[in-house]
């Protein structure tokens, strides 16, 4: 480093506000660029409906977690600024005003772009008010016989106090006025989510919404009265209800409280139709307690989430190609063979799985079913932060036990809004006798982990698996992520330390070969990127590639910017959520960052460190966030085998090389979408891994 970038080193304030980015905004501009995928008419048409009902779950979970902790901080009086120099109040605003425009857009992307595409596919959202008599008398049956009793309107008056309004419910407000009466009386129903949303015509492919056909027969429950008007709302509330859990007597007591207070939880969005009259706005506002600023006038339809159904429909014209989850080729000899012994496998050689492109039914949920029934296997852990609801996997550790094999499973009951799920397994699973630890006291235990014992001829043998995913066999489906099976002893006696603080209560600091947060990680990562830092001084070529679903830490984020400016070449592939700006001159000038967007959900992390030749690469289930290093159990293990290695550089390169589902963030936080050139072929990463799986050569050392 020459005399004057030093001097520039040690002048520049790297903790200074403008070197970071607003988490919330960032993930404001993630959710922007999901929308894109709606509107993007290189998509196929129900790939386009799959993502604008995504953009309304993520923004309903965005609302409920993210803006709902900033309201609490603001009744709390919270004035501390984030890394980028906010206060919770400015963030809100900010939040809000950012948001505002997405909703829009959305809307308009329904209106004038995807349902005018899917009428003329064949696929109609017709309006009530557009069905000929016939139709309509058909649909006015339906909603007499399957609709009309599950129906419960709610009046407010003198005699009936405001109605509750559940979580992301969608309501129609009704105006009715009796004779003789001046002022109209509100009342509530309630859209009920027990019946189809999108009614079908007959048999075809033409559909109405659940809100019109009810809206078109008030007079079934308010007969004898006047209709003022009619118009639908929806609510968001709060999901950020907390308790001190070092005072809590009882964890799962502590989580069926939260459940019920979130049902009562303040409002942090008002969502209304756009010609519903300022008269029942005002008594919504009035009794629902949100600011105007809170309130999103949109046009009808609300709620978008139901539109997934479409993507259901047998119209492969209009969709995406199948794909279907390959075999691993460690796992099998040819095509339609028998699978090989899985623990012979792994003792033979590590294996690295990538789903969804290789199945998890065969990989690892192979893995825990055959150790559930074989009879050389002594014990089975596993932390199960998600799980799917028909799980296979609590199956296999049901059947564990009931083999007479020792079972202990790690169910973190506060993984937000898998609570309900999870305390209902564990409770199942201690039913059958199983060692169940529901959580720990100050952290959340995100770790996707499991453990083996086997007894072999030459003694007792650890099998491991540490992944990017949960133990989720329908979200393997849809979600990118890596895990490593192997017959490591260093790391299955890492396990054992970590399983054995799972049904404890004493946290290692040290272990052979895994990170592990809340112990070693943090400091190991800043140590790895400062040595980069120090090759770069010392004029070699340095090199840190990271693969994230978010780099939030500003510990980390600051660690990066002295790295960039020592010479460090810095690539960094995050899914959503970043702090860092990239391209800021003096600071990091060698920092990418790029965000891939596409059918799959990018989910794995990957981090690479060239160390002067020495590469170190590894996979984990840890993120580069406060949350994740200081206040999650996670657990990041290395990849030492050259074949496994190379195949992670192969995935790096080829997601670092995406010109149709990346986009390059730029200075501001902003993206641009990559496009090729005229020239140039498409490459799509996640195409890529695809079409490699289906041509896999059985055996292949991976």
């Amino acid at each position: 480093m020459s005399d004057n970038a030093a001097s520039t080193e040690r002048t520049v304030d790297l903790s200074d506000p403008e070197y970071y980015l607003n988490r919330e905004l960032s993930k404001l501009e993630f959710n922007e660029r999901v929308l894109h995928e709606a509107l993007d008419e290189r998509n196929p048409l129900l790939e386009r409906v799959k993502f604008l009902s995504i953009f309304t779950q993520n923004m309903d979970e965005f609302f409920m977690k993210r803006v709902g902790g900033l309201k609490q901080q603001i009744v709390a009086n919270v004035t501390d600024t984030t890394p980028d120099g906010r206060t919770p109040r400015e963030q809100w605003e900010a939040v809000l005003e950012k948001a505002a425009p997405l909703f829009e857009r959305q809307a308009e992307c329904y209106h004038e772009m995807i349902r005018p595409a899917l009428s003329t596919a064949g696929v109609e959202i017709v309006d009530y008010d557009d069905l000929d008599y016939g139709e309509q008398t058909e649909l006015d049956a339906y909603f007499e016989n399957s609709v009309l009793p599950t129906l419960t309107p709610l009046t407010f008056d003198p005699a009936h106090p405001f109605p509750h309004i559940s979580n992301l419910s969608l309501s129609l407000a009704v105006l009715t006025r009796q004779d003789g009466e001046s002022d109209p009386t509100f009342s509530r129903v309630k859209i009920p989510q027990n019946r189809p949303r999108l009614v079908q015509i007959d048999d075809d492919t033409r559909y109405v919404l659940l809100e019109e056909i009810i809206a078109a027969n008030l007079e079934h429950l308010f007969p004898n009265v006047e209709i003022v008007e009619h118009a639908t709302f929806r609510v968001t509330r709060n999901a950020e209800v907390r308790r001190n859990e070092e005072v809590a007597e009882d964890l799962i007591e502590m989580i069926e409280e939260v459940l019920e207070e979130r049902r009562f939880a303040t409002m942090v969005r008002l969502e209304v139709e756009s010609d519903m009259s300022d008269r029942v706005l005002d008594l919504l506002l009035e009794h629902l307690d949100v600011e105007d600023r809170e309130v999103f006038r949109l046009p009808a339809p609300l709620d978008y989430r139901e539109f997934m159904r479409l993507t259901g429909l047998d119209r492969p014209d209009l969709k995406l190609p199948e794909w279907t989850p390959q075999s691993h080729p460690r796992l099998t000899t040819r095509r339609g063979d028998e699978p090989r012994d899985i623990f012979a496998e792994i003792k033979r050689g590590d294996i690295l799985v990538h789903h969804p492109y290789h199945a998890f039914t065969d990989t690892v949920q192979r893995f825990i079913d055959e150790a559930a029934h074989d009879p050389d296997v002594l014990a089975i852990k596993a932390a199960i932060y998600r799980t799917a609801s028909d799980s296979k996997i609590i199956q296999s550790l049901i059947d564990a036990a009931q083999n007479g094999k020792q079972v202990a499973v790690m169910v973190e009951l506060k993984a937000r809004f898998d609570e309900k799920d999870n305390l209902e397994w564990a409770k199942k699973l201690e039913e059958e006798g199983i060692h169940v630890a529901y959580g720990t006291i100050g952290y959340k235990t995100h770790t996707k982990t499991s453990l083996v014992v086997r007894e072999e001829s030459d003694g007792v043998q650890l099998y491991s698996h540490v992944g990017t995913g949960n133990y989720h066999s329908e979200t393997a489906k849809r979600y990118e992520d890596l895990g490593l099976l192997t017959a490591s002893r260093d790391i299955g006696q890492d396990l054992v330390k970590l399983f054995n603080y799972f049904t404890g209560h004493s946290l290692h600091k040290e272990y052979r070969e895994l990170l592990i947060a809340p112990g070693n990680m943090r400091q190991r990562l800043i140590d790895l990127i400062r040595q980069e830092a120090g090759h770069a001084r010392d004029g070699t070529d340095a090199k840190i590639v990271a693969k994230l679903n978010r780099l939030e830490d500003p510990e980390i984020v600051e660690e990066l910017y002295r790295a960039s400016r020592a010479g460090v070449d810095i690539d960094l592939i995050v899914r959503d959520i970043c702090r860092l700006r990239p391209g800021l001159e003096g600071v990091s000038e060698n920092v990418d960052v790029v965000s891939i967007v596409g059918r799959f959900l990018e989910h794995s992390r990957i981090l690479y460190f060239r160390d002067d030749g020495n590469e170190h690469y590894y996979i984990g289930s840890a993120d580069w966030m406060e949350r994740n290093l200081d206040n999650r159990v996670e657990a990041v293990a290395p990849i030492h085998d050259p074949a496994l290695q190379q195949r992670l550089q192969y995935v790096l390169d080829v997601c670092l090389a995406d010109n149709r589902n990346c986009w390059e963030m730029q200075a501001d936080g902003s993206y641009v979408q990559r496009t090729p050139d005229e020239d140039e072929p498409v490459r799509t990463a996640q195409e890529t891994f695809m079409d490699q799986a289906e041509d896999a050569i059985p055996d292949a050392n991976i």
